[in-house]
């Protein structure tokens, strides 16, 4: 596929539905940052919004703390995520009562990087959840009503081959997952090869993609080599030449990212999960091209009663 094809139509906004990721914050600056981020994409009344762990379960109390004030200070529906890894079954379901205490009963349920990052090899932990359809199950049989798990269009870098990776997802939707969110990819061709696949598999449960605004091209290309998302030549040509120059950057990463969304949406997609990078500005804008509108900054653009 060279490019995304749509045709825009008026209502489009008013079909569409969608959920933001973001990542708990390592420092003080980080958390106002995020609070930030969250306070200016709240309007557009998203879905859910699920809030990360660290590599190897390294910030899970903050992803508990910045859940727990979202539910406590926001409009927002929050999910947590959680994983099986460094952890016995007896802490994850500690956290797990301690997420459903607050009253948060989505989740989203991974088996999660090991502590060394992406690309080390995977070790579940001796007394733990051996992996994600584990997790699922138990999140189902602790009350969670929502569960998110993940999916891979081009298939996970460590499966030898989709067969496998279908299989693992399988599993997971027969324990109690709800929905699985993709990994990000920029070819629309492979994400609805993917999702026939997986009907094929008799699995019926939505398959959300994950969407990844490019903030930074190189960052992007090099990250996607990693975990084994394909970056097309003609996404490449689009940042060419744009490394020091990001107001231009932003403004094509905002036409990339909402012509791939309008392009599914063509293709008879409605729910989409953006991947902020706790980053307001360039999803606020994506989503504004593709129709969702804030209900309070159209109250505030109302002129005042004569």
């Amino acid at each position: 596929m060279n490019q995304y094809r749509f045709s825009r139509r008026p209502d489009i906004g008013d079909r569409i539905a969608v959920s933001f990721e973001f990542f708990p914050p390592k420092t003080d600056a980080m958390e106002a940052k995020l609070w930030e981020t969250t306070m200016r994409l709240q309007p557009l009344a998203p879905s859910f919004v699920s809030v990360t762990y660290g590599a190897g379960g390294s910030t899970r109390e903050r992803t508990a703390r910045t859940v727990g004030r979202m539910v406590r200070e926001t409009r927002l529906r929050p999910a947590a995520h959680l994983t099986c890894v460094d952890a016995t079954r007896g802490e994850v379901d500690e956290v797990i009562r301690e997420f459903l205490g607050m009253g948060v009963s989505r989740f989203v349920a991974l088996r999660g990087d090991p502590a060394e990052g992406v690309g080390a090899r995977y070790r579940p932990h001796p007394g733990g959840y051996a992996n994600a359809a584990e997790l699922v199950g138990a999140l189902h049989e602790q009350g969670a009503t929502d569960i998110s798990v993940s999916a891979y269009p081009e298939k996970h870098p460590e499966s030898p081959d989709f067969a496998t990776d279908i299989d693992m997802l399988k599993r997971k939707v027969d324990n109690g997952a709800t929905r699985a969110i993709t990994q990000f990819f920029f070819d629309n061709d492979s994400y609805e090869r993917y999702v026939e696949r997986v009907r094929r598999a008799g699995i019926y449960v939505p398959i959300v993609p994950g969407i990844l605004p490019v903030h930074n091209f190189t960052q992007v290309a090099n990250f996607s080599a990693r975990c084994g998302a394909h970056v097309p030549a003609w996404l490449a040509e689009r940042f060419d030449g744009l490394h020091d120059d990001p107001q231009t950057h932003a403004l094509v990463a905002a036409a990339v990212a909402a012509e791939q969304v309008l392009d599914l949406v063509e293709r008879g997609i409605t729910d989409f999960h953006f991947y902020t990078m706790n980053r307001a500005d360039l999803v606020f804008a994506i989503c504004h091209m593709i129709g969702i509108r804030s209900g309070d900054v159209l109250q505030e653009l109302k002129p005042a009663a004569a």
